[in-house]
């Protein structure tokens, strides 16, 4: 059996009030690092951490050395984990977008699975290289628990995948900065143990 823990990274700007974030190589807010340390600790004790791969953008990166520090270890980058590609929304408030792209707004926020974003990735094509990603890191590790750091599109198209839900489900999952989800594969098949655990947070 595998053990899968799914992380998302600590807060960085631009998360409240949102923008679409995606490539930007945002740092984490001194809160976002405060949270991964919280998180980091949570782990210590309860869960033997085998290997950690992270997004290359430095959120993640940051997040998942932060976690590796506790366990000394040390992360493996993975570029198929990185965040989704938002074309020309890189950067932009949904107000922004809603005045120069109304009816493709409109479809993102209610039908994501139709949506081309102008100049970025379709949810079809994050899923099948996340998809390709899961495959490959499970592949090369049978047993033990793998740590994955990585966005909220990056776990809700991941848990979809697993999950056998359909890419319109994305909104339905909503993994908050260092949520915890973890999952279990054994015989080629997943298990959902638990979703976005956040009590390690209640005080930050």
């Amino acid at each position: 059996m595998t053990r899968l823990l799914l992380i998302r990274h600590g807060e960085v700007e631009g998360i409240d009030p949102p923008i679409f974030r995606g490539r930007m190589d945002l740092p984490l807010t001194r809160r976002g690092v405060l949270q991964a340390q919280a998180t980091a600790e949570h782990l210590a004790g309860r869960t033997a951490l085998g290997t950690v791969y992270c997004s290359p953008l430095s959120r993640c990166v940051r997040t998942a050395d932060i976690l590796c520090e506790r366990f000394q270890t040390a992360a493996i980058t993975h570029p198929e984990l990185n965040d989704i590609s938002y074309g020309a929304w890189s950067g932009l408030s949904i107000n922004q977008v809603r005045a120069k792209w109304p009816e493709e707004l409109m479809v993102w926020l209610t039908s994501p699975q139709l949506t081309r974003i102008p100049g970025g990735e379709s949810l079809q094509e994050l899923a099948a290289r996340v998809a390709e990603a899961l495959a490959g890191v499970l592949r090369k590790h049978l047993h033990g628990t793998l740590v994955l750091v990585t966005h909220d599109s990056v776990i809700r198209v991941l848990l979809c995948h697993a999950l056998g839900l359909p890419l319109s489900s994305y909104w339905t999952l909503s993994p908050s900065p260092c949520g915890i989800t973890r999952l279990a594969y054994v015989d080629q098949h997943f298990t959902l143990d638990s979703f976005n655990e956040t009590q390690q947070l209640t005080d930050l």
